[in-house]
């Protein structure tokens, strides 16, 4: 059975501020998504509202994944159902490798399904580790760096993708992966997420430009204004905003741009 994250009439608000106004999506394995707008739309809030963070208020509607309510899950719980967020702004974990990280991880998975497992002993990690590693063109000695400390833009954006690869999520949200990134790092980050794509993944791409989408092949393209999906289509919506930018999105929508 295929699973799928399905997001409705969601709205949140930060400090009493309505940021998202009845969001409506679905996301399901072996799709790629695309959401785009302006700054300040809403489209990093429905990253770290998918995930649970606490200082984003949902007031109404539903986040399903899997036939269950997300909003009644904590975060951890929502990571090891098969949800997972790349991070725009990843964070250093100081004296944890890489490598200690994803196994302590993939153990919180598998004692969420059994509580009496022992963890997945330490050559069959290092095996998948490296098949992971190996896959993605990340180099070995990366394993024992600790998380994102003294990393490059473009180092912990793999980082973040190696999670994903070693984690297996159902449904990735990549929130701005492609931000602060070169062309070159660019190029790399995308040929994981295209080499991790298929029937058992589904991928949700929050980013403000096109250029990722010149790597990364979106199935559906949704551009978020006044914290709402107000235009859906194909990959081609995508080559449109390039060339006419928002202003068309806002003269369509003036209701939404002026809320």
């Amino acid at each position: 059975m295929t699973s799928a994250l399905e997001i409705r009439n969601l709205h949140v608000s930060v400090e009493d501020k309505p940021i998202l106004r009845g969001v409506n999506l679905t996301v399901k394995q072996g799709e790629i998504h695309a959401l785009m707008g302006p700054n300040g739309t809403g489209k990093s809030t429905l990253a770290y509202t998918l995930m649970g963070h606490p200082h984003y208020t949902v007031t109404a509607g539903q986040i399903i994944f899997k036939g269950f309510d997300l909003l009644e899950m904590a975060p951890d719980e929502r990571a090891r159902a098969g949800l997972f967020l790349a991070f725009q702004y990843p964070v250093a974990i100081p004296g944890v490798s890489v490598a200690n990280f994803l196994r302590t991880a993939i153990n919180a998975r598998r004692r969420a399904v059994n509580g009496g497992d022992k963890g997945i002993p330490i050559p069959e990690f290092r095996k998948l580790l490296r098949a992971k590693m190996d896959q993605l063109q990340v180099p070995q000695t990366f394993a024992g760096r600790y998380l994102n400390e003294g990393f490059s833009g473009g180092e912990k954006k793999r980082a973040e993708i190696l999670q994903l690869a070693t984690l297996e999520p159902e449904i990735a949200v990549l929130d701005e992966t492609d931000s602060g990134l070169d062309i070159d790092a660019l190029r790399i980050v995308a040929s994981g997420v295209n080499a991790l794509a298929g029937p058992q993944l589904g991928v949700l791409v929050i980013t403000h430009y096109q250029r990722i989408l010149n790597y990364i092949k979106p199935d559906f393209v949704h551009i978020m204004l006044g914290g709402r999906v107000v235009e859906t289509g194909g990959a081609e919506l995508a080559l449109h905003l390039e060339e006419k930018g928002y202003d068309w999105v806002r003269e369509r929508h003036e209701e939404v741009a002026d809320d």
